[in-house]
């Protein structure tokens, strides 16, 4: 680094646009990218040229950057940035060049506010949970299905346990696996590692081996169409995924993947607005549900045990009986879902509803939580 860049100091004297010496390149950058740089100490290092550019400035997810960072211009127009120390885990990130969002070309992008954005992995020492290692694999597919309610071509991403293919008289239990808003159906393989995630799990005995199904929960009817049914509460690009889901989803993984095809054997969960889905549509269905994850998503506030999900909840020996896990997670930093998370929980146990409560410490509304909340679920799930 020049020398005139290593010694800027941005205004405010809270950024250096220094990277460590000890600084190693960042496992989510495109091939082989020196920058974004990571520090021991999870500071992280970003530079971007732009030689025509007045003001460039670092924005993405609340734990990597809290607000707009401005970048220090340096020789040939290259600008660079060193951040306070991030949390560990997956973050969205983007350069605000003169006005106009960039994404870095030096990272792979993801599929998230959205749009495709810039992605950036920081390790975090000691875990490797979510982490491709030398154990059974299984596969990810593309399942391509015509939707008739919408209209249109959807593509559900369907994960298979190690020996799905070697036991051909074995049938499994599905969970079906949702994504938060501005993501789609590869946020779950790309940024969340679910794969992974199950493999390590299956590797240890630690979870029973499952089909998983991430498709995305945007949905809506065509111009036009006939309106949507009584059940769908949800208005605009989500108002017709409880019927795709209901109707065409399930029948289609059901008659596509050897699977147990009942409400015994059926599992659904998911984050942010996924989580506002899983509960909606489950709630709603028990009689094709019996397992449920909610991911920092619970109702923001004025949780009523007697009122919520049309009083679901009013009889606590019957929905004991009928559902298997209630399962609820939220991260610590992400303050306010969590504290509506635990005050949900606790209501419910007073009620004498039978529920599980994961916190996820110091992270954020971001991934690492929902990775951690995956690694929590997935093993409880279908147990007796």
């Amino acid at each position: 680094m020049k020398t005139n860049l290593a010694l800027a100091l941005l205004i405010g004297g809270s950024c250096w646009a220094q990277a460590a010496p000890d600084a190693t390149p960042a496992p989510s950058n495109v091939g082989s990218a020196e920058y974004p740089q990571i520090a021991p100490d999870l500071r992280v290092t970003f530079r971007l040229k732009a030689p025509n550019a007045t003001k460039v400035q670092l924005r993405g997810g609340a734990g990597l950057v809290k607000d707009s960072i401005d970048l220090a211009r340096g020789d040939g127009g290259i600008w660079t940035v060193t951040t306070p120390p991030a949390v560990p885990g997956f973050h969205y990130y983007w350069f605000v060049v003169d006005g106009l969002n960039v994404n870095d070309p030096s990272s792979y992008t993801y599929f998230g506010w959205g749009r495709e954005t810039s992605g950036l992995d920081v390790p975090e020492q000691g875990v490797d949970f979510y982490e491709a290692k030398d154990v059974p694999h299984g596969e990810v597919r593309a399942r391509w299905y015509r939707s008739t309610l919408t209209g249109k071509w959807r593509r559900a991403n369907v994960y298979t346990p190690p020996d799905y293919d070697k036991h051909s008289g074995t049938r499994y239990p599905v969970l079906y696996l949702q994504h938060g808003a501005g993501e789609n159906e590869r946020g779950w393989v790309e940024q969340g590692r679910a794969n992974f995630i199950l493999d390590n799990l299956l590797a240890a005995g630690k979870a029973r081996p499952m089909i998983v199904v991430v498709d995305t929960g945007y949905a809506a009817r065509p111009a036009g169409a006939a309106p949507p049914t009584s059940s769908t509460r949800t208005p605009g690009p989500t108002s017709a995924f409880e019927e795709v889901m209901l109707s065409e989803l399930i029948p289609m993984i059901d008659s596509t993947y050897r699977t147990l095809a009942d409400r015994e054997h059926r599992a659904m969960a998911g984050l942010s607005m996924g989580s506002m889905q899983t509960l909606q549509i489950t709630l709603k269905h028990l009689d094709q549900f019996a397992w449920i994850g909610a991911m920092s998503g619970p109702p923001r506030q004025g949780f009523d045990v007697k009122t919520a999900y049309d009083g679901v909840f009013g009889d606590a020996s019957a929905f004991n009986q009928k559902v298997k896990l209630l399962w609820l997670g939220a991260g610590t930093a992400e303050e306010q879902i969590h504290k509506n998370t635990l005050a949900m929980h606790e209501a419910l146990a007073k009620a004498g509803i039978k529920s599980a409560f994961f916190s996820s410490q110091g992270t954020d509304h971001e991934w690492q939580t929902w990775c951690r909340s995956l690694h929590d679920l997935a093993p409880r799930l279908f147990r007796n």
